[in-house]
């Protein structure tokens, strides 16, 4: 072992813990920080961020000039899945004859007037998705107008991300007015029914 110190300041004979990064630059000490390339993270995320909206974009074009009403795409962990208006609402059919109109409906109003017309106290959707006033066409509605509801008692479902979450009311009360209809898309905190307490 000789003491001539080589170019980089250690004995020549001395043991490096690291090997020497690519291109020949010599390694970075433990613990000392990334060389400044003048991104933070916060920039990488707003990339990420920029290019996942570019791409949402994109699809929503392919969609719209498709004939498909739904595109789903999975990347990685993240999952996208787009819609068209028609699929969220379909269109009444015009051959066969004339549905009942369900009792869940009397009085359903839009979403927009419904969230100013609401003077009774109201349950109210917990989240957004697609609304059905009973567990399958055809049966009865969980709840009518001037039914008695209870606390914990299932008023509906909401439909959301092709989970059925089951609404239970946090009121007691008669039901003067069923303000969802169903079928219909309800946003999160949008009143639900109206409950007049017992």
């Amino acid at each position: 072992m000789t003491d001539d110190p080589s170019p980089l300041g250690r004995p020549s004979g001395a043991h490096d813990p690291q090997p020497a990064a690519a291109g020949g630059l010599p390694p970075r000490p433990l613990g000392a920080a990334e060389p400044a390339t003048g991104l933070t993270e916060s920039d990488v995320e707003d990339d990420v961020d920029g290019s996942l909206l570019a791409l949402v974009d994109r699809l929503t074009g392919m969609l719209d000039r498709s004939d498909l009403s739904e595109l789903e795409v999975e990347s990685g962990g993240t999952s996208v899945v787009l819609r068209k208006r028609s699929a969220l609402y379909p269109a009444p059919a015009e051959a066969g004859p004339p549905e009942q109109s369900q009792p869940a409906s009397e009085g359903a109003v839009p979403p927009e007037v419904a969230a100013a017309a609401v003077s009774s106290p109201s349950i109210k959707a917990p989240l957004t998705g697609i609304f059905y006033a009973s567990p399958s066409p055809g049966s009865p509605p969980y709840v009518r107008v001037e039914g008695e509801v209870a606390v914990g008692q299932i008023i509906g479902l909401i439909e959301a991300m092709k989970l059925f979450n089951e609404i239970k009311s946090d009121l007691a009360g008669r039901v003067v007015r069923v303000v969802a209809e169903s079928g219909q898309l309800v946003k999160a905190k949008q009143p639900l029914i109206e409950v007049e307490p017992l």
